[in-house]
């Protein structure tokens, strides 16, 4: 859905007494005649018919503008209320000040000596008591009307409309009204299809309809700068080699989140005001009314929770310091410094001395309300006031109106309509014009106001009062009209007009605050469809703390992608793209932020020798399996933690099966007594080495081979028969103890050099290899990160395929982290049992897909055909990232000109080979 139809304004219909005047017109026509007439004929004797004549007129000209005259629905007496409030009544610049507790009561203990005193420091006269004198009375007047105050708003903290906050988030307006603040996260909804859309549309109505008119809403859209982002993103110095690195990296993710979102967090909040007698009944019916909230959020599929009272003031805070001066409070701080809470969050002053503007601080700051004017409007209209750059506050002001009321409000106007039809009719027959034609505005109201009847009794339609304001804050002047005119100019392309509140900015300040109160009474009505069109959704954001490390820019909002794999449920990753897309770079981009952030360890399987120059320039391990290396791996190590069950020979027995399977090439797998003489074989191999675990101990493949042929059976002999070609053939590349050190933090093993018939039980001794580190990395609470390149070739043979299925079912628990690249998702769908790795995977980075991988992966992942447009014909690096039940497109825009990208990029002519050793 793209428009929804606005009802027109009804309130511009008035209704019509007597001459075609409306109630206020007559009144103040009357006044005028009163007092303008008598005028006249008393003036008319002693200055002339003309001069008492003119002077009738400028004594009634006022009436005639209080009668005729309105500005945004405000009468001219509520805009010179405005006037003098702002000009003269209430004092200009407000200033930071304490009111503490202690000092109150000394202060009153003082006034009651003074009074003490004045009563009886004149002296007593005879005896017994005598009355005060009119003097001593006017002392004491005095004295309490001083200690009183004049009831006006000196201080930044009078200032602050609310009386108190409580720790459960209560906040307390005045004697019988309270508010609570929810804050709630964003949902994709820009990405979702239309069903999905209309969907969200559907429920956001829903979510309105359900308050009563008891119940003020107050919807708040918040972008405020976040200072110091760029200590998000500074890695420590270790005083290790990749010192280096790890600024370059530190100044990358700084220039990217200046790049995306220029430190603007935008966050949303609803702000719910009830009435109630006391703090105990406000208690209990928002305990109901905070349910229902969450699980009218809970069904758009947006997570919410209620704000507590200090994270309430530590938001109030944050807007009243848009600097980003940092929070501190605690409750128990209160009773012994005497402070109240408005001291902890107040800013240093106000400053309210100009008509269009206000200063907080050291920032200016503007306030203007929405005129909606437009017939229809874009669903995409708050979207598009965020994402103006700057600090700014949108708040939507709601208050349903009784259904009933509602409807006799509107049949009223239709009436008055009707009336005015009438009279039309009546004045054209008189001038003999054709009765059909009709003034132009009124047959569109007289057909609106038909229309929304219609709504409001036919369709699950009520009506609202929204106020809808604008705050701006910015360090100058300049920069504020700026941001202003930002503004307008957006509300110009939605037809709709952004105007400032002339001399109501305090007011507008303060309405615009997330405590639920509304002190603008311009109002614009609307339905339940033309308040839901102002959808507060976008996209949702991932933006994690703990080892949160960097994937892209939210493409939708500009926002960094932040997010630790490791608190998801399943941390399995999978990377799709068509070659050139970026899945190598942006698996090597992961690794790097995993060797600079954390204190795991990292195992690459690299089967075209693309990970060598990262690796070498981290500090990191290559291991180059190959005929001509003498970098041997024995298939056959083992520790004694290798399987989470008390006897580790059971997995790696379950190893050696996959691998004897895999040599003798078998289309119908072993038979059940080959099984059994491998089994036999294998716990027979094992035995020294678990009596003595030491290094020499432990067996290799000619001890297996010889434990086969010592049982004298066929069936071991055709087993021992295949594995002599790795043991004593050409292929016996295999047949060594362990020779490089797998210890180092970030381990590579290179298997390109491995020929056709070596690479395939390669692989699946780099899969044990790695299990045999997780098994370790397990004892000592350390996570392994595996990083499998060309994943479909795991995947095409039936052994190492499984034991991928394996890996990524049981990788979690041992505290593995796996993530699998390739270019061919259909390969994750030949069996079940493969299918499963797709299935056990919260991680998914989709990048350039091709036509037949794009409908598979839309079948698989019921991508929408929003989503689908991200991964066609995509540039390198940008895509659509799924973690958990999150789908975001990201882009990356990683700069070419750092030695990171030299060690990232695949491209041949683009290369770093300086950290290759020789």
């Amino acid at each position: 859905m793209a428009y929804v139809t606005v009802p027109k304004d009804l309130t511009k219909i008035k209704s019509k007494m007597l001459f075609g005047l409306t109630k206020r017109q007559l009144v103040c026509f009357g006044s005028a005649a009163l007092v303008g007439v008598p005028l006249f004929f008393l003036s008319k004797g002693s200055m002339g018919t003309t001069p008492a004549a003119l002077c009738m007129i400028l004594v009634m000209l006022p009436f005639f503008l209080f009668a005729l005259y309105e500005k945004n629905g405000q009468t001219p007496e509520a805009l010179l209320g405005h006037l003098i409030q702002c000009k003269f009544t209430r004092p200009k610049k407000r200033v930071y000040q304490t009111n503490n507790a202690y000092s109150a009561l000394e202060k009153q203990a003082e006034l009651e000596r003074t009074v003490g005193r004045i009563a009886s420091g004149a002296g007593k006269r005879g005896k017994g008591r005598r009355r005060l004198t009119r003097q001593e009375r006017k002392q004491i007047e005095a004295v309490i009307r001083q200690a009183r105050g004049d009831g006006k708003n000196h201080t930044v903290q009078a200032s602050l409309p609310f009386r108190n906050m409580h720790p459960d988030g209560l906040c307390r307006l005045d004697d019988r009204h309270f508010s609570k603040t929810i804050a709630y996260a964003d949902v994709s909804y820009r990405l979702a299809g239309p069903d999905d859309q209309r969907d969200i549309f559907e429920r956001l109505c829903d979510f309105y309809n359900g308050y009563d008119p008891s119940i003020g809403v107050q919807m708040t859209l918040s972008s405020s700068h976040k200072a110091g982002g760029g200590d998000l993103f500074r890695m420590a110095a270790q005083g290790d080699d990749l010192d280096e690195i790890r600024a370059e990296a530190s100044g990358i993710l700084q220039t990217q989140y200046e790049r995306g979102s220029n430190g603007y967090v935008k966050s949303k909040y609803v702000t719910l005001t009830i009435e109630a007698e006391s703090i105990q009944a406000a208690r209990a019916r928002f305990s109901r009314i905070e349910a229902d909230t969450l699980n009218r959020f809970k069904v758009m599929g947006a997570a919410a929770k209620v704000l507590d009272g200090k994270e309430r003031l530590a938001l109030l805070h944050g807007l009243l310091h848009p600097r980003g001066e940092p929070f501190a409070f605690e409750w128990d701080w209160l009773a012994p410094s005497g402070l109240s809470v408005k001291d902890f969050i107040a800013p240093s002053s106000f400053e309210f001395g100009e008509t269009r503007r206000f200063r907080m601080g050291e920032m200016y700051g503007a306030v203007s309300f929405l005129q909606i004017l437009a017939p229809e409007i874009q669903d995409r209209i708050l979207t598009d006031f965020m994402d103006v750059e700057g600090n700014l506050l949108v708040t939507m002001h709601v208050r349903g109106i009784n259904q009933n009321e509602a409807i006799k409000m509107v049949k009223r106007k239709i009436t008055d309509l009707d009336a005015m039809k009438i009279q039309e009719q009546k004045k054209a027959a008189r001038s003999g014009y054709d009765l059909d034609i009709l003034p132009s505005d009124l047959s569109t109201y007289g057909g609106a106001a038909k229309n929304l009847l219609q709504d409001l009794q036919s369709r699950n339609e009520r009506m609202f009062n929204m106020t809808f304001l604008m705050l701006h804050l910015a360090p100058t002047k300049q920069k504020l009209e700026i941001a202003v005119s930002q503004s307008a100019s957006v509300a110009q392309t939605h037809n709709c007009i952004l105007t400032r509140l002339d001399f109501q900015q305090e007011d507008g300040l303060v309405s615009s605050l997330p405590l639920g109160l509304n002190r603008i009474q311009i109002e614009r009505s609307l339905t339940t469809s033309a308040l839901a069109v102002f959808v507060p959704f976008v996209t949702q954001e991932l933006f994690m703390g703990g080892d949160a490390m960097y994937y892209g820019l939210n493409a939708l909002s500009g926002n960094m992608i932040l997010l630790d794999r490791k608190q998801s449920r399943c941390p399995n990753g999978l990377v799709f793209g068509t070659p050139g897309s970026g899945k190598s770079m942006s698996c090597k981009r992961e690794i790097t932020y995993v060797m600079l952030t954390t204190k795991d360890n990292v195992i690459i399987c690299d089967p075209e020798d693309e990970y060598s120059p990262l690796v070498n320039r981290l500090g990191g391990q290559v291991i180059r399996l190959s005929p001509s290396s003498r970098d041997y791996v024995n298939p056959l190590d083992i520790n004694l933690n290798y399987s989470e069950e008390e006897n580790p020979l059971a997995l790696k027995s379950d190893f050696v099966l996959s691998f004897c399977e895999l040599i003798m090439g078998s289309k119908t797998g072993l038979e059940a007594i080959e099984k059994t003489v491998i089994d036999r074989a294998v716990q027979k191999i094992y035995q020294p080495y678990f009596a003595d675990p030491r290094p020499e101990n432990m067996p290799i493949l000619s001890d297996l081979m010889a434990a086969l042929t010592a049982q004298h059976i066929p069936e071991a002999d055709r087993v021992a028969q295949a594995l002599d070609l790795y043991v004593n053939g050409s292929l016996n590349f295999f047949n060594h103890r362990t020779t490089v050190d797998i210890r180092n933090r970030l381990v590579c093993f290179d298997i390109k050099g491995l020929g056709k018939n070596l690479k395939k039980p390669g692989m699946l001794i780099v899969q044990d290899a790695v299990w045999n580190t997780v098994t370790v990395n397990r004892s000592i609470g350390r996570a392994t990160w595996y990083f499998v390149d060309e994943f479909h070739l795991l995947l095409k043979e039936e052994q190492t395929a499984a034991y991928s299925a394996e890996i990524w079912k049981r990788f979690r628990k041992w505290g593995g982290v796996p993530t699998g690249a390739t270019q061919n998702p259909k390969d994750l769908l030949h069996s079940p049992e493969i299918e499963n790795i797709l299935e056990n995977s919260d991680f998914i980075y989709l990048l350039n897909l091709s036509a037949g991988d794009r409908k598979l992966m839309t079948e698989r992942l019921n991508i929408s055909a929003e989503q689908l447009a991200y991964v066609t014909n995509a540039d390198p690096g940008s895509g659509l990232l799924f973690f958990q039940n999150v789908i975001l497109p990201f882009k990356d825009e990683f700069p070419k000109d750092t030695e990171l990208y030299r060690l990232l990029t695949t491209k041949p002519s683009e290369v770093s080979h300086d950290g290759e050793s020789g």
